[in-house]
Formats: C-alpha cells, structure tokens, sequence
C-alpha cells in the first residue's frame, strides 16, 4: 500500500534525522537517493523505517542498506556501543575478541566494533583475517575474552550480513563460556542498544589489537585432536567453502590431523561475498552443491563435504549408483546419528543432546546404550546448555546441518571439527571395506528407519507465516497418515512452535529464527522386518510424501 502525504512527511522527517547521525558518507548517499525517488520510492523508504533491527538471541542479522532497518555502520556502531555499555554494567572483565567473515561490510563492521570497544576503555582484539565462526568461539575460551562478536550472516543470501554475541565464562556462566547468548542477556543488550544516544558522542578509540596466525595454529591444532591420532588415514575427499571462509582452516585441519588434503572446488575455493556460483550460499538449498558433487565423481573420492560460507555447518555426500549424480547428500540427522554413533563406539561417556526439530533417533540410541539424552529449543545456544549441567555434554547436533563433536573446544557448532569426524569415520569404515550407508543401515536395522524430511515455505511478507500457525493452531489435525494424533503440543508462549505426533509419526511446525520461512520438520518411523532395511526405507519414503501433503494442505498451501 502506497504511503500518503502524511506519512511521507514524517518518513522524510526521520530519514533527516537518520542523516544527521549516520557517520558512514556512502550509506547517507544512498538514503539520499531514496529520499530522491520520492513519492514513488516511499514503500522502499517506509520498509527502511519499519523500525530497528532487533537484537535478539541470534544478534542481528538483515539486509545491507541504509536506515534503522538494515545492516550499516550505523547500526553496527550503536549496537557495539550498546553491547560495551551493557557489558561494563554487568562487571563484566577482560578484552572483547571480535572476528569477522568475508561479506561484503563484515570487515568495516568488525573494526568500528573495536573502536567503540577501545573508546570506550576495554581492550579490542580482532582475528588477523576473515575466518570462520567457530574460530571466534574457540577464541572466546582460549583468551578468556569477556565476550565475543562475529560478523557474518552464515548462509544467508549475499545482500545480508550479521552480528553475534558470545559471552565468556564471568557472564556466561560454565555452560555458556564461549557460546552464543541467551536471554535475559539479549533483551539486556537490546536496551542497551537503545539507549545509546546521538552517534557523534560515542568515543572511537584505536581498531584494537589484531591477533596474530597462532590463534589460528592453536584452533587447528586443538581441532585435529578430535580425531584419534592412531586411526587409518585411506580417505580421498572433495570439498568445498562456497566462497566462503572455511578453505584454509579446513585444509589445515585435515593435515594436521594426518589426512591427505581434500581437493577443493576451484570455482569456490576463495572467499567472495556475491557468491557468483550459488543461487544460494547454503549447501542445503537445491544445486548449491552441484559442482562439489562433480569434483567428487571426477576425482574418485570417497566422501564429499561442503561447509557453509562462515564454517560453522557442515554437509556430507556419500557416493550413491541410484542417484542421477552418482551422489547422495545425506540429510542431517543422518550425520547426527553417525557422528554420535561413532563416539558412542569409541566409549564417549557423557550427555547426547539435539532440539525437538530432529530425529528421535539419537534419543533411542542413548536409551538402548544407557547414555543420558536431552533435547531442546531449536540453536546451539540451547543445545550447548542442555541438561543444565547435570551431566557434561560430549555431543550436540540440530538437523539444519549443525554439530558439537568437542564441545570443550568449542561451544558451538562447529564445521570443521564435524568434518573431520566424519573423515575419521569413513576412514575407518573404508579401511573394514565398508561405508557410510553400511553403518546407517546397521543403525535401521537396530532402531527402525526413521525417515526424515522437511516443508519450507518461503515468503516475501512475514503475515503469510504468522496466518499459516493461526491456522494449524485453530484446525489441528486429528489424524495423519490415517493414525490418531496422540498429542498436540502448542509450546506457546515460551515458543511459537506446535508438535503432533502419532504412534509412527512426528511433526514440528516453526517460523525459521533465521530468513523468512516456516519449516515443518517431518519424521516417519518404519520398522525393519526380516532385516530387509531397503524395503523399509521403501515404506517410510512413501509415508513421509503422503505425511508432507497432509501437512501442506493444513497450513493451506
């Protein structure tokens, strides 16, 4: 709906004052071009005054551009200031480490963060270059840093970019030492932020100290011992970065834990923030990984992996003669079990944690081999804390591609720790003359087939998904796959999240906390008979397809 005069008056009248106080010449120049277009650039202009971007649990994460409602030096410079603010109130000590990954703004972003840090009396420190997120959790722990702060969007698309907060161990707590914030820390910082007043009076010192490449070597190092350091090394793989900033760690990773180096898709082996290749930058998402998958069957590697651009996830594919490619990309539950199966057979001891969007696999898992198990609110910022600390967490996956196979190392997830467990593994395996698909049929075999899938609806306007829940919420199914619904789970108002479940069948329906998506993760539990897992696998397809239109047609679409 076209603004009227009114309207256009009072955005033109706050777009002055955003003027006045925006320090970065080419973002102010680009609002004047908008206040230009005017009349006709006024839905543009309102959508950029919507209000501010909101930090929460995630930090900030939206679109490159200027005005209160996107990602700009501006923006950046009050948050940072409400971020030091809100840190010296809480007495919190110690320097701020502050990394960064290669999108377009994350290095500016970065060191304005640390001028404010400096300005206002707390040491900076800054990585020496672009790098991937799980280095500045890994850096949080090792410097004993009063917080920490990456820049990066992760895998979203190339206009966006990001800010994530850690907290260090005097404000995070032993379970959140090094790991992304949770509330009431992101509603404290969030009126921080806003309370921070013109932008011309918060002091900018120097852009802090930058760290030199042995914080790298020491987060390499730390991640090869992962691995057992005895294991066979037989494992040809191809990988990829996505033009993102995993190359360099990953590799080295991977040498020095005794494996041949992965071959690297050449076409995205450097960092580029327009991520020319991709329709995409996240290896979930159709055709992104369809150059690695080639690198893979020209190569004869034994297992392909792909990382997201800041290497915080990873994706495996597995050589497959009924694919089209010749290659299989394996979903994330199935990494999650066989990356905690295989700690589970290296005698692991220690709590098993996912969220309540995965596969109820790992749970029967943990029960068959008497291990404790937790499940929790979907991010890592959850799983890293589960069960309170009762038991130590040794393993954390959600299904989105995301795993914790150290987490005294890092926090977090962690790509290119999990890649080197999978390599671990399939070396292991291959060195047997088996695979991964060998050992996921041994675990159906055991635990049933539990089929995953997922039903994610993009949209352009954020109603759309609030309506679809509204929907689900006032006509829940009673039935699914022609078995009663034996619980219907609304998790509001702690989460806007709704779960049914049948005697086979599990579905949890959420707004992503991410891009503008509703997800329902979809399950379908199928028995292995006569120890015939293809036949099961058979079944459990088909039930999920026919589970996937049900659902669609609930929400209406």
């Amino acid at each position: 709906m076209a603004a009227d005069i009114t309207d256009l008056d009072e955005l033109r009248e706050q777009a002055r004052r955003w003027l006045d106080d925006d320090p970065d010449p080419a973002s102010r120049d680009e609002l004047r071009a908008v206040l230009e277009g005017l009349p006709g650039s006024g839905p543009e202009l309102a959508d950029r005054f919507a209000g501010p971007l909101t930090f929460g649990t995630a930090g900030l994460r939206g679109p490159l551009r200027a005005g209160p409602n996107g990602m700009n030096l501006a923006v950046v410079t009050q948050a940072a200031a409400g971020l030091v603010g809100w840190l010296a109130e809480q007495g919190g000590d110690g320097p701020l480490v502050i990394g960064y990954d290669a999108r377009h703004g994350s290095r500016a972003f970065a060191e304005r963060t640390a001028q404010v840090a400096t300005g206002a009396g707390r040491p900076a420190l800054l990585l020496p270059r672009p790098l991937p997120t799980p280095v500045l959790a890994y850096a949080v722990r090792h410097l004993g840093a009063v917080a920490g702060v990456m820049v990066t969007a992760s895998h979203n698309p190339p206009q966006d970019n990001g800010y994530k907060v850690y907290l260090g161990a005097g404000l995070g707590g032993e379970l959140g030492a090094g790991a992304q914030i949770v509330p009431p820390a992101d509603a404290g910082i969030e009126a921080a932020i806003r309370a921070v007043g013109p932008l011309a009076r918060v002091p900018l010192g120097p852009a802090g100290e930058v760290l030199g490449d042995d914080l790298v070597a020491a987060y390499v190092d730390r991640a090869a011992e992962v691995v057992d350091p005895t294991g066979p090394r037989d494992l040809k793989v191809a990988y990829t970065p996505l033009h993102g900033v995993g190359a360099a760690v990953l590799t080295a990773a991977f040498a020095r834990a005794g494996f041949a180096v992965p071959g690297v898709v050449p076409e995205q082996a450097e960092p580029d923030p327009a991520f020319p290749t991709v329709s995409f930058p996240n290896p979930e998402e159709p055709g992104a990984v369809d150059r690695l998958v080639a690198l893979a069957g020209t190569t004869g590697a034994d297992l392909a992996i792909a990382n997201d651009p800041d290497a915080d996830r990873c994706a495996v594919a597995v050589p497959d003669a009924a694919s089209a490619s010749g290659w299989r990309m394996l979903r994330g539950d199935e990494v999650g079990a066989l990356l905690a199966d295989h700690l589970m057979r290296r005698g692991v001891t220690g709590l098993y944690a996912t969220t309540i969007v995965s596969s109820s696999l790992l749970r029967a898992m943990c029960a068959a081999r008497g291990l404790p198990y937790d499940e929790t609110l979907t991010g890592f910022k959850w799983i890293v804390r589960a069960g309170g600390g009762a038991q130590p967490l040794v393993f954390g996956y959600e299904e989105a591609l995301g795993y914790c196979v150290a987490p005294e190392h890092v926090r977090d997830k962690d790509g290119i720790t999990a890649a080197l467990t999978v390599a671990e593994l399939a070396a292991g395996l291959k060195a047997q003359g088996r695979t991964l698909t060998d050992r996921l049929d041994e675990l159906a075999a055991e635990f049933g087939v539990h089929h995953t899938d997922q039903l994610s609806v993009r949209v352009d306007d954020l109603r759309v998904i609030a309506d679809m829940m509204a929907r689900i919420r006032a006509a829940t199914p009673t039935s699914l796959l022609g078995h009663p619904v034996t619980e219907a789970a609304d998790l509001l108002p702690g989460a806007d999240v709704v779960i049914l479940r049948t005697d086979a069948a599990r579905v949890v329906i959420r707004p992503s906390g991410t891009e503008p998506k509703l997800k329902a993760y979809l399950e379908v539990v199928e028995p292995v008979t006569d120890g015939d897992v293809p036949a099961a696998r058979t079944r459990a397809a088909a039930a999920a397809s026919t589970l996937r239109t049900e659902i669609a047609q609930a929400l209406g679409r």
